[in-house]
């Protein structure tokens, strides 16, 4: 049986040196690491990764990501440090659930860990909110509108929905994980936890989840909190932020520290 993490890390190790940077951190950032993979899912590997301190000195505006081509099992791309920590400091929540992403591959410096340290003063609750509540109106009116449905988009909907209720309620940004949002956010007793418990087994167990009749109950709750959330998520905080200057040191500490050598 292939080793999956032992291809990540090799095609990790050939970036490096077809491009001639190094990998700061790798982590999942898809289905699985929300942790509703279907059988056949690829690794969504993502990195963040510096070059050589000549490299931002040119005059020249330069690509800052890195891209390889999608196959059967791999989806791996990176940004920048520089473009990254721009990002950052917008609190761009993909890069913040990479930050936090539950499965890891490779994490070699310190930067990663000084990000999050001062990750609680660039969130800013009302984009992150926009951001999730736009990913959930545009699946829900796609996928979700018509008598049979293709069911298993239904959690892609109900997790954008979920991390907008964890925003609300705790002011930070979600878990990754779809069943600790679940667990969290809807009662043990509620009929809905044991539908989506029960969507959620079969997902596990690699059906195919294709089309079905609706599943009221979670379009019902799906309806009402889109609903909810578009008339409060004006009304959420914006970041504190961080000085420029912070972030500054931080891609500078990164040259030192990687290219001391």
């Amino acid at each position: 049986m292939l080793d999956y993490r032992v291809i990540i890390q090799e095609e990790l190790r050939k970036i490096e040196a077809q491009e001639g940077v190094r990998i700061l951190y790798a982590c999942e950032s898809g289905s699985r690491a929300w942790g509703f993979p279907s059988k056949d899912s690829d690794y969504d590997v993502r990195f963040i990764y510096i070059r050589p301190v000549d490299w931002y000195l040119s005059i020249k505006e330069r690509r800052d990501v890195i891209e390889r081509p999608i196959s059967d099992l791999l989806d791996i791309n990176g940004w920048d440090l520089k473009k990254a920590l721009n990002l950052f400091r917008k609190s761009n929540p993909p890069l913040l659930e990479w930050l936090y992403s539950p499965i890891l591959y490779e994490e070699k410096y310190s930067i990663t860990e000084q990000i999050r340290a001062i990750s609680p003063l660039t969130f800013s609750p009302k984009s992150c909110m926009y951001h999730y509540l736009n990913m959930a109106k545009g699946n829900f009116r796609e996928y979700l509108q018509s008598e049979q449905v293709k069911i298993k988009k239904y959690f892609y909907v109900l997790r954008p929905v979920l991390t907008c209720e964890w925003i609300e309620r705790y002011n930070e940004m979600p878990p990754m994980e779809f069943e600790v949002l679940v667990d969290t956010l809807i009662p043990a007793e509620a009929e809905l936890r044991t539908v989506i418990q029960d969507l959620l087994s079969r997902k596990k167990a690699g059906d195919e989840l294709d089309y079905e009749p609706q599943i009221h109950p979670i379009n019902a709750y799906l309806e009402e909190k889109i609903g909810y959330f578009e008339k409060t998520a004006t009304e959420m905080k914006a970041a504190e932020g961080v000085f420029d200057e912070q972030l500054d040191a931080l891609f500078r500490a990164a040259l030192t520290e990687v290219w001391k050598e």
